[in-house]
């Protein structure tokens, strides 16, 4: 289980700095030129007194540092989901094979428990980490020495709900993550508008460009931050979906292979 948290941790960090690389990059190279040129475009326009309607470009929109702040975030928040999400699809896959080889009609004994128990010990060490290995191993082991049919099923039910818990504890970095973003937006707004407010006495005089810049800043931050927003959100409740549904296919999965077939003499 140790080694299981640090390759997570690991695998965080290097997303991290993978998703700083790669939008950074996009922004120096593709998304602040062609801004840049756009507004300097926009000013001769202006400059030399022709009548136009400034387009929005989405180059513009972007620009700042805190829509850039805000791209990372959503980056390293898909990989952490992507990483939870490709875990709980690998853990599903091992309902499909039959650990407990029990035909119609036999019925396992305590004493049998030790029997069973083999093929679920043999299986690699990754998956005997998997949930549906550990619930089957502490039932079995449980049944074996208590003897108690009400006790494999308590044990059962308290192992799922520690698994939800602990599943739903590793989201709180995604849900973090989810608050950051708009609080970044917000940031971009009280940094435009305290510039925008700076650049009052410009406007008084007849030069509004430097307002209506900085108004621009604060707008299109909180733009890209909700809509980023709302995004992560989505993603997060389906892996959270994900897991609650591993979760309960897990519990079927020995209420259907092996509490039914549970008997004592």
């Amino acid at each position: 289980m140790k080694s299981k948290l640090s390759s997570g941790f690991m695998y965080q960090v290097v997303a991290l700095f993978l998703a700083v690389i790669i939008v950074h990059a996009i922004y120096v190279g593709v998304v602040r030129p062609n801004a840049d040129a756009i507004l300097e475009q926009q000013l001769a326009l202006q400059a030399a007194g022709e009548n136009f309607v400034p387009s929005r470009s989405l180059y513009v929109i972007l620009k700042d540092y805190e829509q850039e702040s805000c791209f990372i975030l959503m980056l390293w928040a898909m990989a952490i989901m992507g990483y939870k999400a490709r875990q709980t699809l690998r853990e599903s896959r091992l309902l499909d094979q039959q650990l407990i080889q029990v035909s119609e009609g036999m019925n396992i004994l305590p004493e049998d428990a030790r029997e069973y128990l083999r093929p679920i010990q043999a299986l690699p060490e990754e998956q005997r980490e998997f949930l549906l290995a550990r619930l089957l191993l502490t039932a079995l082991q449980r049944f074996g020495s208590t003897r108690n049919i009400q006790n494999v099923s308590s044990s059962i039910k308290e192992t799922c709900e520690t698994e939800s818990d602990r599943l739903d504890s590793e989201l709180s970095m995604i849900r973090y993550i989810a608050w950051a973003i708009p609080s970044i937006g917000f940031i971009g707004t009280v940094r435009g508008i305290g510039e925008a407010l700076g650049q009052a006495h410009r406007a008084v005089e007849g030069d509004i460009a430097g307002v209506t810049a900085s108004l621009g800043v604060a707008f299109n931050s909180t733009f890209v931050a909700l809509v980023i927003s709302i995004i992560i959100m989505f993603l997060l409740h389906q892996v959270q979906l994900l897991q609650e549904r591993l979760v309960l296919d897990n519990q079927k999965y020995c209420d259907n292979n092996l509490m039914r077939y549970l008997q004592v003499r």
